[in-house]
Parts: C-alpha cells; structure tokens; sequence
C-alpha cells in the first residue's frame, strides 16, 4: 500500500514526458479559416519553445474580436482582435507578452494573403516595426543543413551534385518572395511534416502512419541556427525572381 502511494506521489509530482511548454487557445473562426494562425503560431513556438494547441471549447486563451480587452491588431479597415486569459497559465501569458510586442507585431503584419497584408496595427505609429534579429549561430546552421537538409536540398558547393531533383537549392529558394517565412515554419510545409520532428514543437508520429524516410529531428536551437546560415548564405542568380506557389 506504502509502494503504491509512493508512486502515485512521484506521478503527481513528476508530470509525463511530453506534456511540455503548452497552452490552449480559442481563436475567432475567421482567423481560423484565414489561416493567419498557421502562419503566426509556429513562429511564436519557434521563439518561446511553447506549443500553442486550438481548441473550440474552453481554453488558457481566448483571441477574439470585439472583447472589452485592449485590441492588438486589426483587420485591414475592419474588426479589432484583443487577447484575453482564463485562468493563470504562463505559457499563455508568454504568448500574451509576444503579441503585444514588436516582434509579435511585426509577426502578425506580415501576414498576407495573395500577396494583400491582411491585419494593421491598432495605432499607426505601432505599424512601424524594426527587422528582427538573427540569434542563432550561422557556422553550427551551415554544418546541420548540410548534414541534416543536405540529404534532399543542395546546400552550396560542398553538396553541389547531392540533393534530390525536383527539390530546390538554399539558394535557389531565397529567390522566393517570402523566403525566410518558409524556412523559419519549414516543418509546417509539405512534405515536411511526414517526416520531420521539431523537439518540444511538433507531436509524436502517428503509429499507423510511419514517416516514409528517416526522420529529421532537430531542436528549436538548431532550426534558429540553420536560418541564421541561410541569412549570411548567397542568393543564387536565377534571372529573377520566383514565383510563389
């Protein structure tokens, strides 16, 4: 009896691998439907390591429009959207905290939709949003794109005959409009998410359906690094550029 209720206690004081930096948050369904969300969320985890999970019902978070919070941002000459907690998560605070700052704002204005910006700032002046940083560290990117992306994409020189076909270089890519927005959400885009694994991010692999490749599994550190390689990296001159699909 003493045995069991030892390790209920290690249970309830230990919770289960897995669980991790998480919140759940409630958003208006036109933001939902926008797909504004699939774009703004995974760079939010991408900064913070806190995954974000939807949901219809009760949430940590609630992101709406017309509450009696201060707004955040709006729709392009239409409705306000403001973030209101439930309860004392931290994590939703963190996500709280990163909206309402230049990054998060920066974040959120860049989102477009047929190449239109869909939200603005409350304020004006709030609108004017510096570049952000690159944090990570460039010499340890170019060594894990090699190793880890090299397999499908041609890096640069060192891989140049390597790669597979019908998938584009580095450097061809930073011909697309949005190139950075690609590679800093890269495991949210087809195919990627069939095999990839970002540690503390993305979910476990379905068991009934295995990834068809061995996976790639890398921690939010190495993602930040292997941009910041990509960033100092060269464009390579195609004659113009891409058009993205």
């Amino acid at each position: 009896m003493r045995l069991a209720a030892f390790v209920i206690a290690i249970f309830v004081a230990f919770p289960a691998a897995g669980e991790g930096k998480r919140f759940s948050l409630f958003a208006d369904p036109a933001l939902v439907e926008s797909g504004a969300l699939k774009f703004i969320l995974p760079r939010f985890s991408l900064k913070t390591g806190v995954k974000v999970d939807l949901t219809d019902g009760a949430a940590d978070a609630r992101l709406e429009a017309g509450t009696v919070e201060p707004p955040v941002f709006a729709e392009a000459g239409g409705r306000t959207f403001a973030l209101s907690l439930n309860g004392e998560s931290e994590h939703a605070a963190r996500f709280r905290d990163w909206l309402t700052s230049e990054v998060g704002l920066r974040t959120v204005l860049s989102f477009k939709r047929d190449g239109v910006p869909m939200f603005e700032a409350v304020e004006v002046v709030a609108a004017v949003v510096k570049a952000e940083a690159v944090d990570g560290d460039a010499a340890l990117g170019s060594e894990l794109a090699l190793r880890r992306c090299g397999r499908c994409h041609v890096i640069d020189k060192r891989n140049r005959f390597g790669g597979i076909g019908s998938t584009p270089s580095f450097g061809a890519m930073k011909n697309l409009p949005r190139w950075r927005e690609r590679f800093e959400v890269f495991w949210t885009l087809n195919p990627h998410p069939s095999f990839t694994q970002i540690e503390d991010i993305t979910d476990p692999f379905d068991p009934s359906r295995p990834p068809p490749i061995a996976p790639l599994e890398l921690t939010l550190e190495e993602v930040e690094a292997i941009i910041a390689f990509v960033v100092a990296m060269e464009r390579k001159d195609l004659g113009g550029a891409l058009v993205e699909q």
